[in-house]
């Protein structure tokens, strides 16, 4: 079966934490592809500051050189608040033939067991949980059935995040280097996150 990771998320804007985390997952488990899926409403975050096509678009841009990095739009296209649970149902009735696995920040791993649907979820997935600066990832608290379905992997200490790229650029800072350069000409171009409320 074709290994895919999926990554979720606003990625508002997308940035080099995202990229290294889903390199460090797709290298250690042998992911044939990772699908980067821009959320259209986070269940847990505010309204994005970007629509839904520029996140689209920044991920495109940002994942265009990379042969196993792929945009997913399906959370765009069905609207409304986006839950991991409907997309992956959505996913494995056109895709049967797949092996999923959800990549995840080690502080999404703790708040798994609020996650809507999930004792659906862990019988459709895997879920690679990733190291970050400041987050433990306590496996031992977690319910068998979600600690089972979590594995592990290391990636490069790098704390950057969308929102600390948004107050910069609201405040005329640069974000050179913390995103991709495609990613920095669309939102200078764009003039993106310059006036935030």
């Amino acid at each position: 079966m074709k290994k895919i990771g999926i990554m979720g998320g606003a990625f508002d804007p997308i940035h080099i934490g995202h990229l290294l985390a889903a390199e460090a997952a797709r290298e250690k488990y042998g992911l044939e592809e990772v699908w980067f899926m821009p959320s259209h409403i986070p269940p847990h975050k505010h309204q994005a500051g970007g629509s839904g096509e520029q996140r689209l678009e920044m991920v495109k841009a940002a994942t265009h050189s990379h042969p196993a990095f792929k945009p997913l739009d399906i959370e765009l296209r069905r609207g409304g608040v986006s839950y991991t649970v409907d997309t992956i149902r959505a996913l494995r009735s056109e895709h049967a033939d797949l092996e999923l696995y959800f990549i995840i920040g080690a502080d999404m791993v703790n708040y798994l067991p609020k996650w809507e649907g999930i004792e659906e979820l862990v019988g459709m997935l895997r879920f690679i949980g990733l190291q970050r600066p400041g987050s433990f990832l306590e496996l031992d608290t977690l319910p068998p059935l979600i600690r089972d379905a979590v594995m592990l992997a290391d990636m490069p200490l790098v704390d950057i995040s969308s929102s600390l790229i948004r107050s910069r650029i609201s405040r005329g800072l640069s974000v050179r280097y913390m995103v991709p350069e495609p990613v920095y000409e669309y939102i200078m171009g764009s003039r993106l996150y310059e006036v935030l409320a």
